[in-house]
């Protein structure tokens, strides 16, 4: 699969997202595809190219020193929750408080995250940029990294509010990215060009 159709924007009549969540779970993905739930659709997607690696462990090492107490980063197939806003997405890099790994669950709360992370592909992108953009920020997740990999842009979304992020800030791959708190660091982007 390397593109899918897109979603209207809008949840189907009669949304459920329990029963939506149950038909996820049941799905049987072949290697390399990952299911989310956006804007009332299971929508399935192919995983990142394999340079997308260099990036999420550049992405992981810089900031790893600067996480707040009790919180871990990570990257990989987890699948975070936002019920109220009928949402399930698996970020490509994640900052949660390790309690939220403390379950037998292969769901986590949304609530516990302090930063995601997303790198664009040609079949995420949209979402990416819109959907995943206001319901983190409508959430509360204090920090959310975007990573055009298609326009070599990196932008930070931060001061989540019920109507999405507040505040954000762009550079070109090549240049530092200030992180906003609770981390409070620079992002350098330099090696996050394709090879």
């Amino acid at each position: 699969m390397a593109e899918r159709p897109t979603i209207n924007g809008t949840e189907p009549r009669g949304f459920d997202f329990e029963k939506m969540l149950d038909q996820l779970d049941e799905l049987q993905l072949h290697d390399g595809y990952k299911a989310e739930i956006i804007r009332g659709n299971i929508v399935v997607s192919p995983w990142s190219k394999a340079f997308y690696l260099d990036v999420m462990e550049l992405v992981c090492e810089q900031l790893r020193p600067h996480l707040p107490e009790e919180h871990r980063i990570s990257y990989g197939p987890f699948l975070y929750l936002f019920p109220g806003l009928g949402r399930a997405y698996g970020p490509d890099i994640h900052v949660a408080h390790r309690s939220a790994s403390r379950n037998t669950s292969n769901h986590l709360d949304g609530e516990a995250l302090s930063f995601v992370a997303e790198l664009t592909s040609s079949s995420t992108r949209n979402d990416d940029l819109t959907d995943k953009v206001e319901t983190y920020g409508k959430a509360g997740v204090p920090v959310y990294l975007l990573l055009d990999m298609q326009e070599e842009q990196a932008t930070v979304f931060w001061m989540p509010s019920a109507d999405g992020y507040e505040a954000r800030c762009s550079a070109p791959f090549g240049e530092k990215l200030p992180i906003p708190a609770p981390f409070d660091c620079s992002l350098d982007t330099i090696e996050f060009k394709a090879p």
